[in-house]
């Protein structure tokens, strides 16, 4: 019996990849654990075993492929003493089904939303020569409804303004959406109604995006040039616009003197051991004020850990180490690699570790396990003379502090005006997690271990 070899699933969040490349070719026999192609997902290229033994009778999916479902048919193999040829023929039966399932789907979850777009045909004009019911409010005003009342009547097309209310105030319940459906043009919207609602429903669409013809045009042709969004930039746009339009923001900014970390920086940096390697002799280590920084933000959530939580609709997750991910700048986009348990190693494994992840990232051979989750975030973009500025939260972090460059400035000490150097810290919390007061205490919590940096050596 043919074996079908489907599109994985190569991280939680991907729902499509690209087959960049096949590693073997029709007819070549595979086993277990053998590499067969690589996938390109939105933040790394993965390498993909294959799991069982057989001989390869098809490729589904040429390579260099965009936009591959997950569980679509990529290739057949042939099981043992089974003819190739056979194999190829009656192989994928049942999986092109499973990949084409979500574009059958796309129609049937768009329907919902196109009904109730349209109350007039819920709701025609003959239904509303009964007498109208006004809800207690004058035109134009509020309609106070529960919303299982509201949902009822959006999918009934009825006006929940035209139903009277019983509740408390005058506020619509179901039962009351029941007795106006029950009722029919006794209860659903009057024509009367109609002109005031209309406004309302025409000025939705002005809020929407324009679309892709509509932004063309307001350039001239041949002005410019269209690069397809890659799978990388589709998420980075996805994410960004979910963690904008669904995590209240809250931003909280201080200033933090360094001449005392940056004393530390070159005195550890001056005492590191040398080590061989390809190019010669080199320090086993050198320290960046971003492996600082590193340490800092995660010794600051383990001091104050009600910081080092994420938001669920459920439960508020406290988590008890602090896993610290890191913006890094990769062509195309940006990924966050994540130094695990950054609050119990020593800057020395942060500074390695780190260099060892942005080196991969920029080749896109992260693991997932290695961009994924995390408990807390920092961008810095001090490297660009960036003096400050506010960061997106990445869920599921709560938190996210964006660095500045440290720059000298003049400051007040003990009266007198004096030269230091002043990095300025923005710290963008999900409010839903992590308040004001808390954010606070947080921040502050940094500042004190980068004005005093021996304290992460202790």
């Amino acid at each position: 019996m043919p074996i079908n070899i489907t599109m994985p699933a190569l991280s939680p969040t991907m729902e499509e990849g690209n087959l960049s490349k096949w590693l073997v070719k029709e007819g070549d026999k595979v086993s277990p654990g053998d590499v067969i192609a690589e996938i390109e997902t939105d933040k790394a290229t993965m390498e993909v075993e294959a799991v069982d033994e057989g001989t390869v009778a098809k490729l589904v999916v040429p390579a260099g492929t965009e936009g591959v479902k997950v569980n679509a048919l990529i290739a057949v193999l042939a099981a043992e003493g089974e003819d190739a040829g056979a194999a190829a023929k009656s192989g994928g039966g049942a999986a092109p089904a499973k990949a084409e399932a979500p574009k059958a789907e796309a129609p049937k979850a768009d329907a919902p939303k196109a009904e109730p777009t349209k109350p007039e045909v819920a709701a025609p004009a003959p239904k509303a020569e009964a007498a109208p019911v006004a809800n207690g409010h004058a035109a134009g005003e509020r309609t106070f409804a529960s919303p299982l009342a509201r949902r009822i009547a959006k999918e009934a097309g009825v006006d929940v303004s035209a139903v009277t209310g019983t509740g408390p105030h005058g506020r619509v319940v179901k039962a009351d959406v029941d007795a106006a459906i029950a009722g029919g043009s006794a209860k659903t919207a009057p024509a009367a109604k109609a002109p005031a609602g209309a406004p309302a429903a025409a000025s939705a669409p002005a809020v929407k995006a324009m679309s892709d013809d509509q932004v063309l045009k307001l350039f001239e042709q041949g002005s410019y040039d269209l690069v397809p969004h890659d799978n990388m930039r589709k998420t980075i746009a996805r994410r960004l616009v979910e963690a904008k339009t669904t995590i209240p923001h809250f931003y909280l900014t201080l200033d933090c003197e360094l001449d005392a970390l940056l004393a530390l920086r070159t005195q550890i940096n001056a005492a590191a051991p040398m080590k061989k390697t390809d190019k010669g002799d080199a320090p086993a280590y050198k320290l960046s004020v971003n492996d600082m920084v590193i340490k800092a933000m995660a010794l600051a959530l383990k001091a104050v850990p009600d910081a080092n939580a994420s938001w669920t609709e459920t439960a508020m997750v406290k988590h008890k180490h602090a896993d610290v991910g890191v913006a890094v700048s990769i062509p195309g986009g940006l990924i966050t690699p994540i130094i695990r348990h950054a609050d119990e190693k020593t800057l020395s494994t942060i500074s390695n570790e780190m260099k060892d992840l942005a080196s991969r990232a920029r080749s896109r051979k992260l693991k997932p396990e290695e961009y994924q989750g995390g408990t807390t975030a920092v961008s810095n973009l001090g490297m660009f003379g960036i003096k400050d500025f506010a960061a997106v939260i990445n869920p599921p972090h709560a938190t996210i502090l964006a660095v500045g460059a440290g720059e000298e400035r003049a400051v007040v000490k003990n009266g007198e005006i004096k030269i230091a150097t002043v990095m300025s810290v923005t710290l963008s919390t999900d409010h839903r997690a992590v308040d004001g007061a808390l954010g606070a205490e947080l921040l502050v919590a940094f500042k004190r271990l980068i004005e005093n940096p021996m304290g992460m050596l202790v």
